[in-house]
């Protein structure tokens, strides 16, 4: 899946002189309060981090309110989609004129009927609202499915997403694992079959043109 990027980081941390005797734990506190917001210093929503300190860096620094700065190295999982990246995530909830989807457990993303390429059609079948692909009924998307999606545009603030399924490559996860090859292998065969029967059908044409004007000589 896009939109994950690993980053090295090296920070400057302001923490109260009372902290001072707990300086690892005061720090994870602080990056642990960053956890799944959009930070623009990391340029992505921070998913998890990891970092090391020297206490020898740590300096006091003047000031109305006394503090003293540590600098640290830090390793951090973000997320951070842009337009056309793929994504995956849960559907959580569906209708005839949008799906709802859940990535990574935090970020929401919609997307809308105008975006869902015409070959699934809503259906509600047994009391279960779904979207069903008229070009292979196999193709589902119905409540519970991962789906993957292309990312139309990424709102920082509320982290949203909204999505396309308009390419061919996104829809059911497990179906386009399992049988997207499967389906291009019948289709290439079904064209070979279909050029085959043109070429023999093209060939009888010729031959019995031949034997027609062979006749009339």
């Amino acid at each position: 899946m896009d939109g994950l990027k690993v980053s090295e980081a090296e920070l400057l941390v302001y923490l109260h002189p009372s902290k001072s005797k707990n300086v690892s734990h005061a720090i994870f506190d602080q990056l642990s309060s960053m956890l799944f917001k959009y930070n623009e210093t990391f340029d992505g929503v921070l998913l998890a981090y990891g970092a090391s300190t020297n206490d020898e860096l740590a300096k006091i620094l003047p000031g109305l309110i006394p503090c003293f700065g540590v600098r640290l190295k830090a390793q951090l999982l973000l997320f951070d989609p842009k337009p056309n990246m793929i994504l995956e995530g849960k559907v959580v909830k569906l209708g005839g004129q949008s799906l709802h989807i859940v990535v990574l457990g935090f970020s929401s993303a919609t997307i809308i009927d105008e975006d869902i390429r015409e070959e699934f059609d809503y259906k509600v079948k047994h009391g279960k609202e779904m979207f069903v692909s008229s070009v292979n009924k196999r193709h589902k998307i119905e409540i519970e499915t991962v789906v993957r999606f292309v990312v139309k545009s990424f709102d920082e603030e509320t982290l949203h997403i909204s999505g396309s399924l308009l390419q061919p490559n996104t829809g059911n996860v497990n179906w386009l694992d399992k049988y997207a090859d499967e389906e291009l292998v019948e289709s290439n065969s079904k064209k070979r079959r279909d050029d085959h029967s043109k070429v023999t059908t093209d060939g009888d044409r010729i031959k019995k043109s031949k034997k027609h004007r062979s006749s009339h000589s």
